[in-house]
């Protein structure tokens, strides 16, 4: 198909082809997005699991936190929420496993964000093409109408042009569709992954967490005085 005949496309296609091309850019424009946001997550969030992790395991709470504040990672915002649970309940981690399960679900939503336009696009597209269809036959059989009133022959040559003009709707209508679904599949299952990544880590955060070695600090603030005062032999007196 030649440059000419694409234009000539787009010229008789009027509204319907506008708005087919400005879906498929949108979903365009949201796949390219979605794939610049997506990139590296589960390689980033796994780096700082293994870091967060060791941490824990040496009980050194504070180096896990100053850690996960320094990352830009998707789970560093669930662990920083079990960090902050931790601190508020004094190391007794009642509640860490929920405000952690509360923050991979906002982590979640943030990730499958505008994920809804590619659905949308991908479900009404058709429709739009084969309204565009069906509002260029319903003209041609009014033009072959005018043309058997005016006198004319009533040849099904222009019908049939007619028709062939009005069914290139129904094919960008499926095209953009396929293009919008093929891409919403896509993120759907990679987020799938991504999400059950973050939850395995995120589960095996709090385990550490509850789990840390004998004498490591319950909290991150500094002990209390009347703590350092009773660990003090009474030769220090």
């Amino acid at each position: 198909m030649s440059l000419s005949d694409i234009l000539h496309y787009l010229r008789i296609g009027g509204f319907t082809l506008a708005f087919l091309l400005l879906a498929s850019t949108v979903a365009l424009v949201v796949a390219i997005e979605r794939l610049i946001t997506l990139w590296g997550v589960s390689e980033r969030s796994r780096l700082l699991g293994d870091t967060v992790h060791k941490h824990l395991l040496r009980g050194d709470i504070a180096a896990a936190r100053s850690a996960t504040e320094r990352s830009n990672a998707a789970v560093a915002d669930i662990f920083l929420a079990g960090f902050d649970r931790f601190e508020r309940t004094r190391g007794s981690c009642e509640g860490v496993d929920s405000a952690v399960e509360r923050e991979r679900a906002q982590v979640g939503l943030r990730l499958r964000r505008n994920l809804w336009l590619l659905a949308t696009i991908g479900s009404l597209t058709p429709f739009v093409g084969l309204f565009g269809t069906v509002a260029g036959i319903m003209k041609s059989f009014k033009d072959l109408g005018l043309d058997v009133a005016a006198g004319g022959t009533g040849g099904t040559g222009a019908v049939m042009t007619g028709i062939s003009e009005a069914l290139v709707a129904t094919a960008v209508g499926i095209l953009v569709a396929v293009q919008a679904m093929a891409f919403y599949n896509y993120f759907q299952a990679r987020l799938s992954r991504v999400l059950v990544e973050l939850r395995l880590l995120g589960e095996e955060f709090v385990e550490l967490l509850r789990e840390r070695p004998l004498g490591a600090p319950a909290a991150l603030a500094p002990a209390a005085p009347a703590a350092v005062a009773e660990a003090r032999s009474p030769t220090d007196t």
